[in-house]
């Protein structure tokens, strides 16, 4: 029962114990709170309480690491974890320690409380046996984002990571999709085996049976032997069926056969083949859309969509950016190249960018500046050129003549309508005005003091601005400033 429940809750956050501790009393619980690992252990130890709140990191431990005693000591006291460190591998080793449910903070207080409720109903969910938790740090991590468009995809993914349910992952390209597959694979039950990757886009349509199944000798021209297929080479594994939506017809009825048999034979052959192998698949098309004209399967895609995984573009988790910029300098740095790091001022500028292409879009961006940017830190008006040159050149190719290159008004235009397309049916974030203004005012002041030579007096009086205010600009917007010499 609810009503009288003790709940044992530990945090650190002296403020957090109070707002959880009055709100678990409004639904009738009896709250016990702790800020330490060690206290939270003696009063489990004692058989105290009937369900866990606890952060995962306490001045004296981590939780995580308490975990395995609590479901020796008492299997049947459910754990939700709460952690503002909220990266995938928190979520996983949440999972695989046992707990009933993680929360990354910061969280919804009615969320919490309907765990709570479900936990003390009876509803604790079954898992596996907790295995070793992986201690790389961030810049290890196989996925790299805090923010909370992230943080679902996070607890979908450790949820699935000891089952075998088939996976469809879809988003725009350049939004990771091959590297939640791969962490999944990683990090899940079939990790001992093989992970196989075919993109269905790059493989001519008459040889993918081929490719997926294998070919016995003699079964069409030039097959002078036997070829392994993909489900053979992945068997124990995981096969990754990158842009599913680009499968010709006759494959998928065959990839459907395998899916319902779980067996499959070879192109030419007629011995089955058990088909032990995990498959995820992954597109950036609108599958619906694709079953609605024909090009698709309905019954395929019920069987491939068991659990779906939605990866949101990079314009909806900005709060992202900095932290996926830094660790592809380090990328960087460990290929060779020499070591970059970013100004805030140039964190700020990466965080206005609607980046079109994505994750991939940023991390060749980092790439290029490593290898070409001759400054220890990248400034925020290296940012600025090397973003405004690929959005120049994207809109010179729209094909529309007598827009880009006429004016600056009709450029600005032409790039805000591009702007708000990228966003579909719903509203860019708030602050538009301001870093319109701010992409414009940067390669303006810029520009005018290369055109001067660094002469912060000449540029201001050409700007039609005070010195002072020229001077503050230049700060806030970490421009660089060279006297005696044109930039540009």
């Amino acid at each position: 029962m609810i009503e009288g429940a003790t709940v044992l809750l530990a945090d650190d956050d002296r403020s957090i114990r109070m707002v959880l501790s009055r709100a678990l009393g409004r639904i009738g619980c009896r709250v016990r709170a702790t800020g330490s690992a060690s206290a939270l252990w003696r009063m489990i130890e004692d058989g105290e309480g009937d369900i866990v709140v606890t952060d995962v990191h306490m001045p004296d431990g981590d939780a995580l690491d308490l975990l395995p005693a609590i479901r020796k000591k008492r299997p049947d006291l459910p754990v939700i974890v709460m952690s503002a460190q909220s990266t995938v591998l928190t979520a996983i080793r949440a999972a695989e320690a046992g707990a009933y449910e993680y929360l990354p903070k910061p969280f919804d207080l009615k969320e919490l409380l309907d765990f709570v409720q479900s936990a003390l109903r009876g509803k604790a969910r079954a898992s596996e046996s907790p295995a070793a938790p992986p201690g790389p740090g961030d810049e290890n991590l196989p996925l790299i984002g805090r923010s909370p468009a992230m943080q679902e995809v996070y607890r979908i993914m450790a949820r699935l990571m000891h089952t075998d349910l088939t996976v469809t992952i879809t988003g725009a390209s350049g939004t990771g999709k091959e590297l939640v597959a791969r962490a999944l694979h990683n990090f899940g039950k079939r990790a001992r085996g093989p992970f196989v990757a075919i993109n269905m886009a790059a493989i001519p349509r008459e040889l993918i049976e081929s490719e997926l199944f294998g070919h016995e000798k003699g079964a069409f021209t030039g097959a002078t032997g036997r070829g392994i297929g993909r489900f053979e080479q992945a068997e124990g594994g995981t096969l990754f069926l990158d842009e599913i939506g680009d499968m010709p017809a006759e494959a998928q009825t065959r990839l459907l056969r395998v899916l319902q048999e779980g067996e499959f034979t070879a192109v030419g052959g007629r011995a089955a083949r058990r088909a032990d192998v995990r498959i995820i698949a992954a597109t950036h098309q609108d599958l619906r859309a694709l079953i609605d004209v024909g090009r698709f399967r309905e019954d395929l895609y019920y069987r491939l969509n068991v659990v779906p995984i939605r990866l949101p573009p990079l314009r909806q988790r900005v709060d992202d950016v900095a932290d996926l910029a830094r660790n592809f300098l380090r990328l960087a740095e460990r290929e060779g190249l020499p070591r970059k790091t970013l100004s805030g001022a140039a964190i700020d500028r990466l965080k206005q960018h609607s980046w079109p292409g994505n994750v991939r879009e940023l991390e060749n961006l980092m790439r290029r500046l490593a290898a070409l940017c001759p400054d220890d830190q990248i400034p925020a008006a290296v940012i600025d050129r090397e973003l405004t040159a690929q959005t120049g050149g994207d809109a010179a190719g729209d094909g529309e003549p007598g827009v880009t290159g006429r004016t600056l008004g009709a450029a600005v235009e032409l790039h805000l309508k591009r702007y708000f397309n990228l966003h579909g049916e719903s509203l860019p974030p708030a602050g538009l005005r301001e870093r319109v203004l701010r992409e414009v005012e940067l390669p303006l002041i810029a520009l005018t003091l290369s055109a001067t030579r660094g002469n912060q007096l000449k540029a201001a009086e050409l700007l039609g601005i005070n010195r002072n205010t020229l001077r503050k600009r230049i700060r806030e917007l970490d421009i660089p400033v060279t006297r005696g010499k044109k930039l540009m």
